[in-house]
């Protein structure tokens, strides 16, 4: 049960690999409906982190977890797929009520995402303790400091679904800032330290563990100034809390790039997740910016769209499609060569999809007209597109 046959390993990731891409999906619709929704842009964010990414970190989370840790694959993930029912019910929910301006939906649809994600937490928590030492525990702390910080973000998100109070500025930023560099950034670093000499089929660099172990209280430490900051309205603290984390950035980001060094990334997924820890980078220097300029909450939160564009397309997409395009081909069963032939299918253009998405990325954040905006905009969207429809096809495809 616990191979890959149809009820192992393969089957579940055949199953459970439409819920991010659904999601994306969602996306793609979402471009050519926004004009008639007026909180499109709420949705859009909340696709991606909430449904895509959200999913994707419980389910290969998980994965992560057994393979670090050396744990027994379960033979059975009653418990597992529970927690991924809760998770996109309350996701509709949220959608729903936050589109439909139904509040309350919302905030019972926040709760289910609360009772999903504090379960994954003891999940978690269970398989540490349960676990004998093992080299890259890290990456299992990593995720257990990003669960934690989204569980302290959603219930002040449901806050703000059902009211608008003076404090209103100060708890957006905090809840932004919690959700996405903790619960996002501090998965992707935890997961990096494995994944990327994977991608790159190369061995890890020397040093790599260690800087994560250093990475982890640096970028935590950074999180928790950063939101007390924000709160407080201290903005000279929050550039400190981001330049901690921005530290925990480098930090990883050193033996990731002795590793590419010694064998340069070739394939989609190696350049879409470069790409995505470049943008984070310069997201954090944005953002520190921003805050240390605004003057005031109000004004940051009406300036933290651009801090968001980076943040979202640049990293978080980038990152999140250049890791499924890696991971789904080679756990789907089959053997080497059907996994070979899967990576090279969503691997087809990868240097143009690659190019074209940045380079769109950067003419929109330059300061060009509306019609620039929109073709920038829909090279974003083919970009996305370019990804689907090999994805979809793979998970399609017959069992081999």
């Amino acid at each position: 049960m616990g191979g890959d046959g149809v009820t192992g390993r393969a089957g579940w990731h055949r199953r459970t690999g439409v819920l991010p891409l659904t999601y994306l999906a969602g996306l793609v619709a979402l471009a050519f409906a926004h004009p008639k929704l007026p909180g499109w842009r709420w949705l859009a964010i909340h696709l991606l982190l909430l449904g895509a990414a959200t999913n994707a970190i419980l389910v290969w989370g998980a994965h992560f977890t057994v393979a670090v840790l050396r744990a027994p694959i379960p033979a059975r993930r009653t418990g597992e797929a529970i927690r991924l029912i809760l998770l996109n019910v309350g996701v509709t929910a949220v959608l729903a009520g936050g589109a439909a301006d139904l509040p309350w939906i919302g905030v019972g649809g926040a709760a289910a995402v609360f009772a999903a994600v504090a379960a994954h937490l003891w999940w978690l928590t269970a398989r540490l303790r349960a676990a004998l030492p093992a080299r890259f525990t890290v990456t299992v702390h990593h995720y257990v400091a990003a669960t934690v910080a989204l569980l302290t973000g959603i219930p002040v998100g449901a806050w703000m679904l059902v009211t608008d109070d003076a404090a209103r500025s100060r708890l957006i930023l905090f809840h932004a800032h919690v959700n996405l560099l903790g619960w996002i950034m501090l998965t992707i670093l935890g997961t990096i330290l494995t994944l990327w000499p994977t991608v790159l089929r190369t061995r890890m660099a020397d040093g790599a563990v260690a800087a994560a172990r250093v990475a982890l209280p640096l970028a935590v430490s950074g999180l928790v100034l950063l939101a007390v900051a924000v709160l407080a309205w201290w903005p000279v603290v929050t550039a400190a809390g981001l330049g901690l984390i921005a530290a925990a950035v480098v930090r990883t980001a050193i033996p990731a790039v002795r590793a590419a060094l010694a064998k340069p990334p070739e394939s989609f997924a190696a350049w879409s997740i470069a790409a995505g820890a470049a943008w984070l980078l310069a997201a954090l220097g944005l953002d520190a910016w921003t805050l240390l300029t605004a003057g005031s909450p109000d004004a940051a939160v009406d300036r933290f769209g651009i801090v968001l564009l980076p943040l979202l397309a640049g990293a978080v997409a980038q990152v999140l499609l250049g890791s499924l395009a890696y991971l789904l081909p080679m756990v789907l069963g089959g053997g080497p060569a059907v996994a070979r032939e899967r990576a090279a299918a969503m691997d087809r253009n990868g240097a143009q999809r690659v190019a074209m998405a940045n380079a769109a990325l950067l003419a929109f954040l330059l300061p060009t007209g509306p019609y620039a905006r929109i073709a920038t905009s829909l090279l974003l969207l083919v970009a996305l597109c370019q990804f689907l429809a090999p994805a979809v096809r793979l998970l399609r495809q017959p069992r081999r």
